[in-house]
């Protein structure tokens, strides 16, 4: 991988950890309301990423970090990293599984007013509740800046093989090796 597409992948790396650190805050305010816990897997998917962070991901697995329990799964079966109702990739997962649980804050459809989108097996409790951009998750704002990040990985990445919001099958990862 060149150098300007490792940036991007730093690039990525910074932003998983301001989400993080995001996440975390927003887990210890609502720690009431969340059900999520080690064990609860019930939104874990076989998921497709950006091409910058699924390499992100490639690039931190080593092939002792994926047991060989791990088989690629369809689809729409549970994800192929669940082992016991655990994730065996949890330190490198992707952002949608850092944020998911929590409440999360967007635009809708038409640009026009802000949305709530909460997990149904969290908040079912909190009817009272008021969330404000301060108590949720700004989805918008960190996913334009994954797909900034993410175009200029593309750009740059050898082979140029990816093209505008292509999605990988996180999946893949079984059948790669790490550059």
């Amino acid at each position: 991988m060149n150098k300007s597409a490792q940036d991007q992948i730093d690039a990525y790396y910074a932003l998983r950890a301001e989400i993080d650190s995001l996440s975390q805050k927003l887990t210890v305010e609502h720690q009431k309301h969340l059900n999520c816990r080690q064990g609860c897997d019930h939104c874990c998917v076989n998921l497709r990423l950006l091409p910058v962070e699924f390499h992100a991901i490639l690039s931190e697995l080593t092939p002792d970090r994926i047991p060989y329990k791990a088989k690629i799964t369809r689809e729409e079966d549970p994800c192929t990293f669940l082992n016991n109702h655990s994730c065996i990739i949890y330190a490198s997962r992707p952002i949608i599984c850092r944020t998911h649980g929590l409440p999360l804050l967007f635009m809708n459809d038409e640009g026009t007013d802000l949305e709530l989108a909460l997990c149904e097996r969290n908040f079912t409790d909190a009817q009272d509740m008021e969330f404000t951009v301060d108590n949720t998750y700004p989805e918008d704002k960190f996913v334009s800046r994954l797909n900034m990040i993410n175009r200029e990985f593309i750009n740059h990445y050898h082979g140029s093989e990816y093209k505008g919001q292509q999605l990988i099958p996180l999946t893949r990862i079984l059948n790669q090796e790490s550059e």
